[in-house]
């Protein structure tokens, strides 16, 4: 049995205390995955998954939902970022620096924050973007050697696994090499998908400006709920298939009686090709280069990925099969609170 005793961490700074006893069932580990546009919550035994819309650009309160997580009681918090990047913040190191003085300032419990290296690193800088290196170090050991692909909202990362993680470590690095597509199954402008679309055998330019976005063309699809468009509609307008085809057919100018439903469902399929067509190109690339014959799949796009990996004729891991669709789709907040509990318990074994 492992003896009591109290275990000294430093956590960002500050000297905090880490109770090393025998295990309280109801105690919990949480994860956190705070991005730009979504919050995402995990605990290390899987009772709690979610995702919360909390657009960062838009003054949400991320401390009000900071503060509900901690009336949890988590006797720990593993904590990744991704919203440094938002626009309201000058530069990516004043985002990271606002995010986590936000979260320590919301627990009163142990908060560690993992960067591409690990846990509470020294330099600020490593905790940008770092919520794939979690779920690459977690996955290296629990899947093996596998190309990581996760689609959210916003984007879709790339990370060749090989023993280790071997992506690049910021996102313009990361962009650079294929690592990061800026597109996702949600918040992507059309325009952002597709210069032009085949309308009754003609070809019609798409308009530049944001009228709709992907989650329009799988609304219109019926691939996804109304409650699946987590995000605000780009003309704050219902999440109906008929709102969605309104918001299609504005993006050639078009009210949707002059294109009829057939045009709108045209562009909503068209868009699905262009983004299948273009995360089939980045996997192959990935698995190429780095002689990758196996995918794992998640986020909330993990359904396209599957189609993709089949495509190119490669094996694929389906994290929610393996872990829950709930985790699936936030495994960033899962995998930090998983490699948070396994660091507690080789502090304590020690």
């Amino acid at each position: 049995m492992i003896s009591e005793k109290l275990v000294a961490l430093r956590v960002s700074s500050d000297l905090k205390l880490l109770w090393c006893g025998p295990a309280n069932p109801e105690s919990m580990i949480l994860g956190l995955d705070i991005g730009g546009a979504n919050t995402k919550a995990a605990s290390s035994d899987g009772r709690i998954a979610e995702s919360v819309y909390l657009p960062l650009w838009k003054d949400a309160s991320l401390g009000g939902v900071l503060s509900r997580y901690a009336g949890l009681g988590p006797e720990s918090v593993g904590v990744v970022i991704t919203g440094e990047l938002a626009d309201c913040y000058f530069s990516k190191l004043e985002g990271v620096k606002s995010i986590s003085a936000q979260v320590e300032k919301s627990f009163q419990c142990p908060v560690h924050f993992w960067g591409f290296a690990g846990f509470d690193p020294q330099d600020p800088l490593e905790l940008a973007a770092a919520n794939w290196s979690a779920t690459a170090a977690f996955l290296a050991g629990d899947v093996g050697d596998c190309l990581l692909v996760d689609m959210g909202s916003t984007t879709t990362d790339l990370i060749p696994i090989k023993g280790r993680p071997l992506a690049e470590k910021s996102d313009f690095l990361r962009l650079s090499r294929g690592e990061l597509l800026y597109m996702g199954l949600l918040r992507t402008g059309l325009g952002a998908l597709l210069q032009a679309a085949r309308l009754a055998g003609e070809r019609v330019p798409l308009s530049s400006e944001l009228f709709s976005i992907a989650a329009d063309a799988y609304l219109a699809l019926e691939e996804i709920s109304s409650k699946s468009y987590s995000c605000d509609t780009p003309d704050g307008a219902g999440k109906t298939q008929e709102a969605a085809m309104r918001r299609l057919a504005r993006q050639v100018c078009a009210d949707l009686e002059e294109i009829g439903e057939a045009g709108a469902m045209a562009i909503a399929r068209q868009v699905r090709d262009r983004q299948f067509r273009r995360l089939v190109m980045g996997i192959e690339r990935q698995a190429r280069n780095h002689g990758l014959k196996t995918v794992a799949a998640t986020g909330i796009g993990e359904l396209m990925i599957a189609e993709a990996a089949s495509f190119l004729g490669l094996e694929c891991i389906r994290l929610s099969q393996r872990y829950g669709s709930k985790i699936s789709d936030i495994f960033p907040a899962y995998a930090v609170a998983r490699l948070l509990e396994m660091k507690t318990e080789s502090f304590c074994e020690e």
